[in-house]
């Protein structure tokens, strides 16, 4: 089997194992922190409030909304969501990602992606990270490089910062045009059928379908690709 010359990963998931998203603990954990709360806003409140925004904005309720929308940066949802009720914060921006996002899904790498990046890197084959993310790239970043410390991905790419989400196509040609390489000169992983199998192909993009921390899956991939349930399972295939 011929290499690659780019492997490009999804983050949840794929590089990175999270927690079941528990957004009250995050926010509870945020308002914590909070300088000003004039009106005594609960997080249950603020719970209810943060969930009308999500499906007002595409984030929740039809997932076939949620992919094909533009991707809302957390800035702008956080400053309508604590504006609203007068919630002030001596935090910047990033810091409150960091506190939410740490609270609500605490991550850890994905079994045997640390052995794979290193024979990736042996090999000479380039990595790079693209994520459907609301959160900014730099809090993207930090999490990664804090949980994969010797990784050499090239570029991380958030949708948060680019507008276009996983499968739209524009998200993909952006990764391939920072990476100055050809659609089939590139593989992608990804747990999600949609986003990652599905949007992959459609981008000319191998895609490697990767179930070893999937939760679940309603879907089946409508498009030619390879399943893997492990990493080693990835590096064996190309050692053929």
């Amino acid at each position: 089997m011929d290499y690659p010359k780019m492997i490009l990963f999804d983050y949840g998931q794929t590089i990175i194992e999270e927690e079941k998203f528990n957004r009250l603990e995050g926010l509870k954990v945020l308002l914590d922190k909070a300088t000003k709360n004039p009106n005594n806003i609960s997080a249950e409140e603020l719970f209810d409030f943060y969930t009308e925004l999500n499906i007002e904005i595409g984030r929740e309720g039809d997932s076939k909304k949620f992919f094909y929308s533009i991707e809302v940066h957390n800035y702008c949802f956080q400053n309508y969501l604590y504006d609203y009720f007068g919630i002030e914060f001596d935090l910047t921006p990033n810091e409150m990602d960091k506190i939410f996002w740490d609270a609500s899904a605490p991550g850890k790498p994905v079994e045997n992606i640390g052995f794979l990046l290193n024979f990736l890197h042996e090999k000479g084959i380039r990595t790079a990270v693209i994520s459907n993310l609301s959160y900014s790239g730099e809090t993207l970043k930090n999490r990664i490089n804090t949980l994969i410390p010797n990784n050499h991905f090239e570029f991380i790419i958030a949708s948060s910062e680019y507008m276009f989400k996983k499968p739209h196509k524009k998200i993909f040609e952006l990764a391939l045009r920072k990476a100055n390489l050809e659609s089939m000169d590139v593989w992608f992983c990804g747990d999600n059928v949609i986003a990652d199998v599905e949007g992959a192909s459609l981008s000319g993009i191998k895609p490697i379908w990767f179930k070893g921390a999937l939760r679940e899956e309603k879907y089946t991939p409508m498009v030619d690709y390879i399943e893997i349930n492990d990493w080693i399972e990835l590096k064996k295939l190309l050692e053929e």
